[in-house]
């Protein structure tokens, strides 16, 4: 019998939650993802909010930290990210 590591709790609310948010490379996909997450975390700090362009330019990546305040606002986050057809991946 083995015994399977657990999943670390994360324990609400979570000041510094790490968010990466992967889509096409568009000039206005940065401003997209911060006014999206912002409606979830108005206080968002913007200073926390790095962007990257894959090694061919074809996707950018955009990282941020945000105050997460429970599943049900990260999943309703993740949900509104993909359905804007944007976004190909967040973790």
């Amino acid at each position: 019998m083995t015994d399977s590591p657990e999943a670390p709790k994360i324990i609400f609310p979570c000041a510094d939650y790490p968010i990466k948010v992967v889509g096409d490379n568009a000039d206005d996909f940065y401003g997209f993802v911060v006014e999206t997450v912002k409606g979830f975390d108005p206080h968002l700090d913007l200073e926390k909010v790095t962007m990257q362009d894959s090694r061919n330019g074809r996707f950018r990546s955009v990282r941020l930290k945000m105050t997460a305040t429970g599943e049900e606002q990260l999943q309703a986050l993740f949900e509104k990210l993909k359905a804007s057809g944007r976004v190909h991946m967040v973790l």
